[in-house]
């Protein structure tokens, strides 16, 4: 079982992801692991490095669960996955899910400091069906529909 999942930010994946890998056993990636510099959020690692990074989590895990919002790397786990699942729950409930998220010390050194990139984080996630980059909805709308193994589109998240 290799499960990949994509939606906005605040979509679920990571609550979604985390239950799902607990409840079958399964190796779990959190996109935003390798895409970002350790302790430094939003300061991107160079492209190749995550990559291969991920390469190298796929290779080393037969059964897995992968989630985040970057369509490159969605993209690029895709051919590998024996599911894809499209966290789509709507603009409002990111948003809520965002403002009550509790501190994540694998992306923040504070809690302030969280707390300090929220207000910009609410207005990208606001952008994510106007934004045109492989992060927006139009480029997870295009991977989702490409893609021709089994797939689901949930507006809410189900129980595990």
């Amino acid at each position: 079982m290799r499960i990949l999942i994509f939606g906005n930010s605040g979509s679920g994946k990571s609550h979604y992801a985390t239950r799902l890998a607990a409840a079958l056993a399964l190796a779990h990636l959190d996109l935003d692991r390798i895409v970002w510099q350790p302790d430094r959020i939003a300061e991107p690692r160079p492209p190749a490095a995550a990559r291969a990074d991920l390469a190298a989590f796929i290779e080393a895990h037969p059964a897995w669960v992968i989630e985040g919002c970057y369509g490159e790397l969605i993209e690029a786990a895709a051919a590998r996955c024996t599911e894809l699942v499209f966290l789509n729950p709507g603009i409002e409930a990111c948003l809520a899910n965002n403002r009550r998220r509790p501190w994540e010390p694998h992306k923040y050194q504070t809690k302030a400091g969280q707390d300090a990139m929220l207000p910009a984080l609410l207005d990208w996630v606001r952008a994510y069906a106007t934004r045109d980059d492989p992060w927006s909805y139009a480029y997870h709308r295009r991977l989702f529909d490409a893609h021709a193994g089994p797939k689901r589109e949930l507006t809410a998240l189900p129980e595990v």
